[in-house]
């Protein structure tokens, strides 16, 4: 199949996921609020109870239930991202600003996973971005590095200026990617587990993001072990 076949389908692909997107973010997101919102009322009304080994296994059980159903609308939130984001408001953005600051935000997940997080982050001119875009790619591919590195690991991460473009690279010590991992990191319709590692929509959102922004991406393994992803963002001067 030619590439101009391929970039074809892949545009048929998201025209069909955008309609089912917007279908299933009405259809579907009533009833999950419906059920959410019962669901934080009985947990009001067990509160009220007196405590007993009962009412604690149905709070328990309450709260898992508002918990999945999150999870559901966040799934369907991340589809409808994909299949349509948002224009992006460009403006001059500080890349390595940006960083810290997701950095800062993500700090008590990062000490839950007890790895260690090396940052060169030396100021390196701005990119002309869409400042909370960026911020989302970031979160998604940090969150991807602790999910993939073990207890005692190492992620890096990394702003450089390569003209005339600046280049942000996460890397991590983990397990790495199997050779379906890395064929369907950035495939929506993959519907293997292991692709991008568990975590849904992340890297598609990533990649469609930073695709809007002119830019490009790319995951791959990192020499010993591990998973290198690195971006390619547009200066500002451009």
């Amino acid at each position: 199949m030619s590439r101009d076949s391929d970039d074809a389908l892949t545009q048929a692909k998201l025209v069909a996921l955008a309609e089912f997107a917007a279908g299933a973010g009405h259809e579907i997101n009533n009833p999950l609020a419906t059920i959410l919102g019962r669901t934080e009322l009985l947990l009001r009304r067990v509160a009220r109870v007196t405590p007993t080994g009962e009412t604690a296994e149905a709070a328990r059980d309450l709260h898992i239930i508002a918990g999945q159903v999150q999870r559901i609308r966040d799934m369907i939130g991340d589809m409808m991202l994909f299949a349509r984001p948002p224009a992006p408001k460009f403006e001059p953005v500080d890349l390595a600003g940006v960083v810290r600051e997701t950095v800062s935000s993500l700090q008590s997940e990062i000490s839950r996973h007890e790895v260690t997080l090396d940052a060169d982050l030396p100021t390196a001119g701005p990119i002309r971005a869409d400042r909370t875009q960026v911020a989302i790619v970031v979160s998604e591919l940090l969150r991807n590095a602790l999910q993939a590195t073990p207890a005692g690991g190492r992620i890096r991460i990394q702003v450089t200026s390569g003209a005339p473009d600046l280049r942000l690279v996460i890397e991590d010590n983990g397990a790495g990617l199997s050779e379906a991992d890395r064929q369907h990191l950035f495939d929506p319709f993959y519907s293997g587990r292991q692709a991008g590692r568990g975590l849904g929509f992340g890297l598609c959102k990533c990649w469609r993001i930073v695709k809007e922004h002119g830019g490009s991406i790319s995951v791959s393994p990192r020499d010993g072990a591990g998973v290198r992803a690195a971006v390619e963002w547009p200066a500002a001067s451009q």
